[in-house]
């Protein structure tokens, strides 16, 4: 196995001392997730570890007005959000071992609409998406929870919408990256015309997979749907970093496919 070789400065008392930390040569990809709200890192970190064991580095969090911060829900909004998600994205990719060209994120209805924005921002190679929520770009900095009720929400997501008229679209439209889109059979709080948009929105994207968990609703509140899930996030990432690791043995300075290869429509 290769190594990497870092020259150090190991402080002893009022000196510094040099040393090499010797570490294997291997990068590994970076997984984030990003809940949803209401929800919690808890609900990702079985998830976590199943990709952890395919070999990547994962990290889970919670946003700002949720479990140790729950008080400012009231308060925080969309860009404080958004904050909470590149903050976390930076803490990853400085992990050591990670590549820095090998991120995805992984994020669930409000967390996969920042996840998305996130993608216009910083480097992200895999973008798995399940059920993610649509809002209006307008208010941007009001509390999250007063946007339901603002902007008309339940309307607005049965309309089709341009990737030129939402940002987290117009991020769609440019990622370019691979994509997994999961979207619940009886969703009540995210219809198929939101993930018609996201979909649709995805014209650059390397590939495209969308996934349907039949019976399933928003929450996933039936165990069985839960595990479907996770069977279908754990199997998307596979194939994934199976493709980036023949890449990567081959030697190959571009893994790209067919613009679209590999789209599917399935129901788990």
């Amino acid at each position: 196995m290769p190594t990497r070789d870092e020259v150090i400065d190991i402080p002893v008392e009022d000196e510094l001392i040099e040393g090499t930390l010797v570490t294997p040569g291997t990068l590994v990809p970076g997984v984030l997730f990003v809940h949803g709200w209401g929800g919690s890192q808890q609900q990702y970190l079985t998830r976590a570890r199943e990709i952890a064991a395919l070999g990547c580095i994962c990290l889970t969090f919670d946003l700002r007005g949720h479990v140790r911060t729950h008080r400012q829900k009231e308060t925080v909004s969309r860009e404080d959000n958004l904050e909470d998600v590149l903050a976390a994205y930076d803490v990853l990719v400085h992990q050591p071992g990670v590549d820095l060209s090998s991120i995805a994120v992984v994020g669930s209805s409000y967390g996969g609409y920042l996840a998305t924005i996130l993608t216009s921002l910083r480097p992200v190679r895999w973008l798995a998406l399940r059920v993610p929520a649509l809002y209006k770009d307008s208010d941007w900095d009001l509390p999250k929870g007063q946007l339901r009720k603002l902007q008309e929400l339940e309307s607005y997501r049965l309309q089709p919408v341009r990737p030129e008229e939402s940002v987290a679209l117009k991020a769609c439209a440019g990622f370019t990256g691979d994509v997994l889109l999961v979207e619940s059979e009886h969703d009540s709080t995210v219809p198929h015309q939101v993930i018609i948009n996201y979909r649709d929105a995805c014209t650059s994207a390397h590939s495209l997979s969308y996934r349907v968990i039949r019976g399933a609703d928003h929450s996933l509140s039936d165990p069985r749907w839960q595990q479907a899930y996770t069977t279908l996030l754990v199997n998307w990432f596979s194939e994934m970093l199976g493709g980036a690791r023949g890449h990567w043995e081959a030697g190959s300075s571009d893994s790209r496919t067919p613009a679209l290869a590999g789209r599917a429509q399935n129901r788990a």
